[in-house]
């Protein structure tokens, strides 16, 4: 994983929509809530898109984005964000080049890996959290790290 207090690495991707992504255009803007999964429409996957999905406003409100990323197709993510209505983007890492940019592991060496990151305005990351297996813990975090440096 990044360590915490390391520039996040840029990156262009394409979101559900094939609109286009670039982690830099929110620099200065807003936090980011990056988070990475294994596959849609998994038991694990979709609980934790709908823990992000729930929380989006709470989220939204310590002025954070909220990105989620797997190597899934672009159709694949139009019909997962549509079938559990979800408020931000889902981006496409393809052939695993930002998830490996960001030292996103296997679980078991056999699954793409869960981590997520949050990342400040100026492009540091101020949380990370690598749990398989317990969804709602990246959220919990996240809300946590975005609490943590508000306060500071």
């Amino acid at each position: 994983m990044l360590e915490v207090g390391s520039i996040a690495p840029d990156f262009d991707l394409f979101d559900q929509d094939g609109v286009p992504v670039r982690l830099s255009a929110f620099r200065g803007q807003c936090n980011v809530v990056i988070f990475f999964y294994p596959k849609d429409n998994t038991l694990v996957c979709t609980l934790e898109v709908c823990a992000f999905r729930d929380a989006h406003h709470a989220l939204m409100d310590m002025d954070a984005v909220v990105l989620g990323i797997s190597n899934d197709a672009v159709g694949s993510h139009r019909s997962f964000a549509t079938r559990w209505k979800l408020p931000y983007q889902l981006l496409t890492d393809t052939n695993g080049e930002v998830r490996e940019a960001f030292d996103v592991g296997r679980t078991l060496g056999l699954f793409a890996g869960r981590v997520t990151y949050v990342i400040d305005k100026q492009g540091v990351v101020r949380g990370a959290v690598s749990d398989p297996l317990r969804a709602n813990q990246h959220v919990r975090e996240a809300l946590s790290a975005l609490e943590a440096q508000s306060t500071s």
